[in-house]
């Protein structure tokens, strides 16, 4: 089942869409990536959907990557003696570590990372930036604030401090539990949430181990000033526009994600634009045509994924959103000037399997190439090429199935399973085989072959070779 389309989408699993039936419908549909929600769900129930995402790949006849998200760490405030409190703006109000429920003068800050951080002038956003406040002294165990923008606050609302780094581990013994959870059953990709720093993103690779591929989530201001940082321990990145639009002004978000896209560009890394994208669908068989927009934007932008949240995890059309996304990205993708915009923002590096790639893709401008063909142990050949944007499409020959599963976040790749090829006459064959039974060439039609010797190296990318497809046998 081959997708006429470059970018690819990653559907959230949630109630509306667990069942097997369902997740084979929604593969159908479209979705090329399926996210557990690690903020939702018990091990059992997250088990039983990985067997059935599983289960649907030979129904579709193409791999299907999973992704672990990770929840990281709650923020939230103690109790209210006497329930919620009405705050207006100018008055003080403190936060302490004194666990005593609270009243409209203070309330108990059980996270005591936040208070030896805070330091006059800093911002405290509650209840997903409703409530601002303002630190004027901060101490062991306090804070004290004015308010900026009032309203009520009720028990356990959520605390977000964007302009002050939280010296606190993005994993929580939570999310430890769920990685080594997640990592048993296989999973191809693992979110950190919450990720401020790049010893966060190091963390996280050292308890991996090379065992999922790890992907940062940006949704703090913190992560934007050491982005680049953070980005070289990273496999792959995700514009989490919820809480990044949170702890910034509105107006910031939007060049954050291109400031994201592009830095994940250069890298050659996937990037997931998510969030909000078709947020009406959880409730409208139709989107909104400022979502749309929205989804076409991030596809002119280059992003390689776009994905669903509650759209296709709680909302009561899960099928119509994955074939509403599917539409607009083919739709963007047949706009006359989307191959210009592909070609405008192209980075390299010097080393010797970059100037092939760089090589293979200008070749494959000709227009008698329609195919190109990487073979690639782990995934790197592969995505060296999406990195170049080729307008032909990328089928990418592994013999390890979790780099295959893996390269299913890639723009404009297709993975498949192949067996290590032994010679050069083997490459050509098999490259040329696989390209014309899965319809991306036909029969004498001009590919394109990276590959690198010693076979089964990894990142030896040095052969680049032009193939024919086979001509039908005539029968005498």
């Amino acid at each position: 089942m081959i997708r006429a389309r470059r970018s690819r989408i990653v559907a959230t699993i949630g109630p509306a869409s667990s069942s097997p039936e369902m997740i084979v419908t929604l593969a159908k549909a479209g979705a090329d990536v399926f996210r557990l929600n690690f903020s939702h769900g018990a091990h059992e129930t997250h088990a039983a959907v990985y067997a059935a995402i599983r289960a649907a790949e030979p129904i579709v006849g193409r791999p299907l990557g999973i992704l672990a998200d990770l929840q990281g760490p709650k923020l939230r405030v103690g109790k209210f003696a006497n329930g919620p409190v009405q705050l207006k703006a100018g008055q003080a109000f403190r936060f302490d570590d004194d666990p005593t429920p609270g009243d409209e003068t203070r309330v108990h800050l059980p996270h005591p990372e936040i208070l030896v951080a805070m330091r006059p002038g800093a911002t405290l956003l509650l209840d997903d930036g409703k409530l601002r406040m303002t630190v004027t002294d901060a101490g062991p165990g306090y804070a004290n604030t004015t308010v900026v923008n009032g309203g009520k606050l009720s028990e356990r609302k959520g605390v977000a401090v964007p302009d002050v780094v939280i010296p606190m581990s993005p994993l929580t013994p939570k999310d430890r539990e769920d990685l080594a959870f997640a990592l048993r059953l296989g999973v191809d990709w693992v979110a950190l949430s919450f990720v401020q720093a790049p010893e966060d993103m190091a963390e996280l690779r050292r308890i991996v181990e090379g065992r999922a591929a790890v992907l940062a989530k940006i949704e703090k201001p913190q992560a934007l000033e050491c982005l680049g940082a953070i980005m070289d321990l990273c496999d792959g990145v995700m514009v989490a526009r919820g809480d990044l639009g949170v702890e910034m002004a509105p107006e910031e978000v939007p060049v954050a994600q291109k400031t994201i896209l592009r830095a994940a560009r250069e890298r050659g890394i996937p990037v997931i634009v998510a969030t909000q994208m078709l947020e009406s669908m959880t409730s409208s068989p139709t989107p909104t045509r400022a979502e749309a927009s929205d989804v076409a934007n991030a596809v002119y932008e280059g992003a390689d994924a776009v994905m669903l949240s509650a759209e296709s995890a709680a909302g009561e059309y899960p099928e119509e959103s994955v074939a509403m996304m599917n539409r607009i990205i083919e739709r963007v993708e047949r706009d006359p000037r989307w191959p210009e915009l592909m070609q405008a923002e192209q980075s390299h590096d010097d080393d010797d399997a970059d100037v092939l790639v760089v090589a293979a893709a200008g070749a494959a401008k000709a227009g008698s190439t329609k195919c190109l063909v990487a073979f690639t142990t782990t995934g790197a050949t592969a995505r060296r090429l999406a990195r170049e944007r080729p307008l032909q499409p990328v089928l990418a020959l592994s013999p390890r199935i979790e780099a295959v599963r893996r390269m299913t976040l890639v723009w404009g790749v297709e993975p498949r399973v192949s067996a290590q090829p032994d010679s050069l006459e083997v490459v050509t064959t098999d490259a040329a085989s696989r390209a014309l039974e899965l319809g991306l060439v036909s029969p004498g039609e001009r590919l394109l072959i990276v590959a690198g010797t010693p076979f089964g190296a990894p990142g030896a990318a040095n052969l680049l070779r032009l193939a024919h497809a086979p001509l039908p046998v005539r029968k005498r």
